[in-house]
């Protein structure tokens, strides 16, 4: 008797425990907001301008990884997003680039077509895009399924990978600028493809009226002291100006020009923040008591204007200083919109970007821009090395020799350089000859710092952690069979010696901010080197759901350990 009701009372107790247990704590709204070519230095740069509510608030309110560095190449925007949320490098995630050739059909590829879908509301059905490329889950589809689909999952981006990527394959939607339409479209893989708010939104026409503004400085000239002089060789003007300086007056540019224009203004920071606010109302984000849902916001309009005038020139300047503001805006109205405390918010980049090398040259630095001509160079050598003489087809009603643009090469993509194999099997040449002459010819450019087999990695001595990196973005379907590493603060820029790129593995390219704030997170910082692959354990440590399917980042314990 006595033992029976023994056990009926450890039963009550556990009974009660039970029910009295707390819910899982999450926070309202996760959003992640990545800004487009932003490198860690940028924080700091131009900190004295900053205000007190933008980037200010979020350093002395939140938590920093002072050192976050990007552990794979290339370092774009397409491998960057989806690095952030998935925590898989691209040879795991098979995202190589913004652009491979797929090595099987040596087709070329941009990361995130898809022709099984099209642009919503395009009657040509046209062949347009979706995450299927991407062959991991993202911490926003983890969440998803944690939640048995409830949360609700969005991307906003001027860039249609800044989005796509990040709101994974689950999302609910993903949006992107189009500027044949002037508005935020989406594509017919996601199901809520075009709600009565986004319509409301494009109506509105914003982008002719932040174009008829122009661009001009945010304050006086002579506030500018982190660039060079307005009117410099090392930047490209818009289109129809004589010059590259303010203020930059676009009436006289036709309406498809005006409407590509905002993706290199400030005010495309602006126009994408007030989308997100508009995803945010619409979709009643954060209004959930019982769910967590996900906004993911990329901002664009820092990796073009970094890609025409260079992190040296005053419009970068400007670009941070006005993005500084939307910022504060942005957070005064998750503050009123979600409720301050209720939402947990991380800042991050994709990729950083280099100094212009012309710039340092002119400061004896060495740099350089690779030579446009490298594939079609390296091509016309290995015709001639290995004496092939190209199979002529005569025309039958000319009569006359048809050209034969047959190549040894499919091309040079991401500093990989990719074989031609079918051009290899068919004139009967030694592979590995053709590999062993291609290394060789690409070793005494002065520019060229080390040539790597893909295929046998080990017959390199590369430096750490340049070694890890190349392993980290080499994903055999997706990408060349040489690469090539250029010297620090040489790049591949199309030939172009104005503004500035990115995508190697040095830091100015691969150092980048990472703040968390909001929801648990305490003030302070760490100095310790974490990853970008990090950044989704931690998201799923904080939010208690699993990491996605590829991810080898470990959650940052100084995040996570140290809640309020």
């Amino acid at each position: 008797m006595k033992r029976s009701l023994l056990i009926l009372v450890l039963l009550a107790i556990v009974f009660q425990s039970c029910v009295h247990r707390k819910p899982v704590e999450r926070p309202k709204l996760v959003v992640g907001l990545v800004i487009d070519q932003m490198r860690w230095d940028f924080l700091y740069r131009y900190y004295d301008l900053y205000g007190s509510n933008g980037f200010k608030r979020l350093m002395t309110g939140g938590y920093m990884c002072q050192n976050t560095m990007i552990n794979y190449i290339p370092s774009f925007t397409a491998p960057g997003h989806s690095t952030i949320y998935t925590g898989a490098v691209p040879a795991i995630s098979g995202i190589a680039g913004n652009n491979w050739i797929e090595v099987a059909s040596g087709k070329p590829m941009y990361c995130v077509d898809d022709p099984t879908v099209s642009l919503y509301g395009d009657n040509t059905k046209a062949p347009s895009m979706s995450p299927r490329t991407l062959l991991t889950t993202t911490i926003t589809d983890e969440l998803k399924l944690a939640t048995n689909f409830e949360s609700k999952v969005y991307g906003v981006a001027i860039k249609d990978r800044g989005s796509i990527l990040p709101a994974g394959h689950l999302a609910n939607a993903a949006y992107w600028y189009d500027d044949k339409q002037a508005g935020f479209v989406t594509s017919t893989y996601y199901p809520n493809t075009h709600p009565e708010w986004l319509d409301a939104f494009n109506k509105h026409k914003y982008v002719d009226s932040f174009v008829k503004l122009g661009w001009r400085l945010l304050y006086s000239s002579d506030k500018y002291n982190q660039s060079t002089t307005d009117a410099t060789i090392y930047e490209k003007g818009f289109k129809g100006e004589k010059a590259p300086v303010f203020p930059h007056v676009f009436d006289s540019l036709a309406d498809s020009d005006r409407h590509m224009v905002i993706k290199t203004l400030p005010a495309g920071n602006t126009y994408t923040l007030m989308m997100a606010k508009a995803c945010i109302e619409g979709e009643k984000l954060g209004k959930a008591h019982d769910k967590t849902d996900f906004l993911t916001v990329s901002l664009s309009s820092t990796d073009y204007a970094g890609h025409q005038f260079g992190p040296n020139s005053m419009e970068v300047e400007d670009m941070y200083l006005r993005l500084d503001q939307d910022i504060a805006a942005f957070l005064h109205y998750l503050d009123h919109e979600v409720g301050q405390g209720n939402y947990l918010l991380f800042l991050t980049a994709d990729h950083g970007a280099a100094h212009n090398p012309t710039l340092l040259q002119d400061e004896d630095i060495p740099a350089g821009v690779e030579k446009i001509t490298l594939e079609s160079d390296l091509d016309e050598y290995l015709m001639k090395e290995f004496k092939v003489k190209k199979e002529i087809k005569m025309d039958a009603k000319t009569h006359k020799p048809i050209p034969n643009n047959e190549q040894m090469l499919r091309g040079v993509v991401n500093y990989q350089v990719y074989l031609n194999d079918s051009f290899i099997v068919k004139y009967k040449l030694d592979r590995d000859k053709v590999k062993s002459a291609i290394i060789n010819w690409l070793k005494v450019r002065p520019e060229i710092e080390y040539v790597v087999d893909l295929e046998n990695m080990y017959k390199t001595a590369v430096p750490e952690p340049l070694n890890s990196m190349i392993i980290n973005g080499y994903y055999p379907k997706r990408c060349g069979s040489i690469q090539a590493i250029l010297n620090p603060a040489w790049y591949d820029n199309g030939g172009r010696t104005s503004g500035t790129t990115h995508g190697t593995w040095n830091p100015y390219d691969t150092h980048i901010p990472l703040i968390w704030y909001g929801w648990k997170i305490c003030h302070g910082e760490t100095d310790a080197e974490v990853h970008m692959t990090d950044i989704a354990p931690t998201l799923a440590t904080l939010l208690h759901i699993q990491m996605p399917n590829g991810c080898v980042g470990k959650a940052i314990t100084e995040v996570t350990q140290k809640k309020k």
